[in-house]
């Protein structure tokens, strides 16, 4: 019986070490109303529903549990389908995919309009906004935690605003020091 009662405690606990952390995903426009209230950068994953590199994200980057606290706590975060049928509204501008095809949602579809605004070229992305919902840049491909941490703490503390050079930014990047476990 004791054997029992250690193994399912065993059980119990390993299922609990194993589930995976959670990013509290909202919508854009929600993001942007909890700005008003408590102001904070916004992180939005653009991706697409047939991305590999994108679900590898989704399960090995944005299920870490150093990147999902970090990002749950400094940003809203977004997920949005750059070729999705959603209506989007930003800065007073709305923004939809005319030529959706429906029969295509699991597969290639046309970009929708607020990924070419972004200057969204490749899946996936990741795009920064500031404080006040101000697209500040979008950042391209699967990144590793570590990798991610790298541009969540630049846009975070305001770094990037010091920088006018690609060299300033790969001093920042060599003496960048990670400390999200892979």
């Amino acid at each position: 019986m004791k054997k029992i009662t250690f193994g399912l405690i065993a059980i119990f606990a390993f299922s609990i070490a194993a589930i995976a952390q959670e990013i509290n995903w909202v919508t854009l426009e929600e993001a942007l109303e909890l700005q008003k209230k408590e102001p904070k950068k916004i992180f939005m994953d653009v991706y697409t529903n047939w991305c590999g590199p994108c679900k590898m994200l989704d399960k090995n980057t944005f299920q870490n549990k150093d990147v999902a606290d970090y990002i749950n706590k400094h940003y809203y975060a977004v997920k949005f389908n750059a070729e999705g049928n959603d209506k989007v509204t930003y800065k007073g501008q709305e923004f939809s995919n005319p030529n959706y095809d429906p029969a295509k949602a699991n597969r290639r579809n046309s970009a929708h309009q607020f990924s070419r605004f972004l200057r969204v070229q490749a899946y996936p992305t990741m795009v920064f906004f500031d404080e006040t919902g101000n697209f500040i840049t979008p950042v391209s491909g699967y990144l590793k935690p570590q990798q991610l941490e790298l541009y969540l703490k630049l846009f975070e503390s305001d770094s990037h605003k010091e920088m006018t050079s690609q060299e300033q930014f790969n001093e920042y990047y060599k003496s960048f020091k990670p400390t999200f476990k892979e």
